[in-house]
């Protein structure tokens, strides 16, 4: 699968991008449906318009609450120098990983990782300890985070909860997808009291430093991955990057907007819970609006959700497990990556 799909001069990342244009333009196939495809819950879930906007920020949100994970982060400084951009490739890879063909998301594993080992290893200062991106126990934490924050807002502001054998399906997809990963498969959860007594396990080890509170505000504040053109159309901007803000923070429980000092009324949290439904469920009448949309606040993704949103089958109708994927394309798994990389690194 290639990312240039529909013809654009990237931004961000030194392009242009005509949004409008994936109203009407033709879409390239993907080379093969992934490791899911059409007809698989991650599909379902993933492919409505709450996960790539309000489940999305919530994830990143909350993965700050880990203080190995946002010293990685305060550390490369991108998250405040260039929002945008880091917003834009993160949200490339989540997609390629869930929508693209397997070629293109075992080899961006790989890529993942190798940034991960320069720039994402180091000490954290108020333990001491030393922090690696590519941990599997942090990379567990993301991933979790990522797709139970995925599934929580869009029973929220979506069609509501799953049938008892998709959401036992939702979590075995969710192992394939930990496979990209260094995290061991075997320790994804498989049900949803799985996964709340992972993050009760978890939870004494979280934190927030004025770093992590800092850290949180600055994610939840949507306008930091606008693009230009957006960010001055003035009243519009600020009602949709409120709407945004409101919505993540409802779905925050409370313990997590203490520690992150956030604060929000009930009132708020019921009101936009009552707003965030309706404005949702328009989204997902039509996927060439919601392509649109997503050319305009991450242009990288677009070209990868663009078969998806606009229905076009993959050339080879085939899925692939993560395992035959990496022998076939003939990509290093993360965890040899991972060793090879230690190695490297002594």
């Amino acid at each position: 699968m290639t990312v240039d799909r529909l013809s654009t001069d990237g931004e961000p990342g030194g392009a242009r991008t005509k949004p409008l244009a994936w109203l009407r333009a033709p879409v390239q196939p993907a080379g093969d449906n992934g490791f899911f495809g059409p007809g698989s819950v991650t599909w379902k879930v993933w492919g409505y318009p709450t996960s790539l906007s309000v489940g999305f920020q919530r994830a990143v949100v909350i993965e700050e609450l880990d203080p190995f994970l946002v010293a990685s982060v305060q550390h490369t400084g991108k998250v405040y120098s260039q929002a945008r951009t880091r917003y834009d490739h993160t949200l490339a890879y989540f997609t390629t990983v869930l929508f693209g063909d397997t070629e293109t998301a075992v080899k961006a594993s790989s890529v993942l990782m190798r940034i991960h080992a320069r720039t994402g290893v180091g000490v954290e200062p108020v333990s001491g300890l030393r922090y690696d991106a590519n941990n599997p126990d942090s990379q567990l934490w993301i991933h979790l985070t990522a797709w139970h924050s995925i599934l929580y807002v869009y029973e929220q502001f979506g069609p509501g909860p799953l049938s008892d054998a998709e959401e036992r399906q939702f979590w075995n997809e969710c192992a394939i997808a930990a496979e990209l990963q260094t995290c061991d498969p075997d320790r994804v959860p498989r049900t949803r009291e799985g996964i709340r007594a992972y993050f009760e396990d978890i939870r004494p080890r979280l934190a927030a430093s004025e770093i992590t509170q800092q850290m949180m505000d600055h994610l939840l504040n949507a306008r930091v991955m606008y693009p230009p053109l957006l960010g001055k159309l003035g009243p519009f901007a600020w009602v949709a990057n409120k709407f945004l803000r409101m919505a993540t923070i409802a779905t925050l429980p409370h313990w997590q907007r203490g520690l992150a000092d956030i604060h929000q009324s009930r009132p708020a949290d019921l009101l936009v819970r009552l707003l965030a439904k309706p404005v949702f469920w328009t989204l997902a009448k039509s996927g060439r609006l919601q392509l649109a949309l997503l050319a305009w606040l991450s242009p990288s993704t677009a070209p990868i959700a663009a078969p998806f949103l606009r229905g076009v089958p993959a050339r080879n109708q085939r899925t692939l497990t993560p395992a035959e994927a990496f022998a076939q394309w003939r990509v290093q798994t993360p965890g040899e990556l991972y060793t090879r990389l230690h190695r490297i690194a002594e």
